[in-house]
């Protein structure tokens, strides 16, 4: 557990670049692979997207009540994101008889003035109770609640040494 705690602006930053990584993934997954997000998806990497700025904002400086607060707000988002992950994979365990996650981008076209379009287009178009793609067993939404209850896991390990004061008279750790 040391190794964890020796340095949390790095380990902050590590979280920062797995964020920026996952959202990568997904954009791959949506523009070369082809799936199209849900609304869950798209709320999920809206989660992703406030851990991520949140860590590397909270890894910029060295001083504790800086990277203590960002990192607060990192966990709650994490939290946030994890909830949605946990919805939609409670979803696709036990799909509903009529699922209406939202419409299809060409729908929304023909059937709406663009400035109702727009924001829609951002809520995503793809079924939130399939599953498209597996790794190990797990869908998207899985990975991603298991990502943010990692993260989140991370952060309060990291929250709560820094609060108790590290052990070294109440200043902390390094914070390299």
């Amino acid at each position: 557990m040391n190794w964890l705690t020796a340095a949390p602006r790095r380990v902050l930053a590590l979280i920062s670049v797995a964020c920026v990584a996952m959202l990568a993934f997904g954009m791959y997954l949506q523009h070369v692979v082809g799936l199209e997000p849900c609304p869950m998806c798209i709320v999920q990497r809206y989660a992703l997207i406030g851990v991520a700025i949140f860590t590397g904002l909270a890894s910029a400086r060295g001083q504790k009540g800086w990277w203590i607060s960002w990192a607060v707000l990192a966990l709650v988002m994490a939290g946030f994101g994890a909830f949605v992950a946990a919805r939609q994979s409670w979803l696709q365990w036990y799909p509903p008889e009529i699922a209406t996650c939202g419409r299809d981008l060409y729908g929304m076209i023909e059937n709406y003035p663009i400035s109702r379009s727009i924001p829609m287009i951002f809520r995503g178009s793809g079924d939130c109770t399939a599953i498209d793609w597996t790794f190990l067993g797990g869908s998207i939404a899985n990975w991603s609640f298991i990502c943010f209850v990692g993260f989140g896991l991370v952060m309060l390990v990291l929250l709560v040494r820094a609060l108790k004061g590290g052990g070294r008279g109440g200043s902390g750790y390094s914070m390299a």
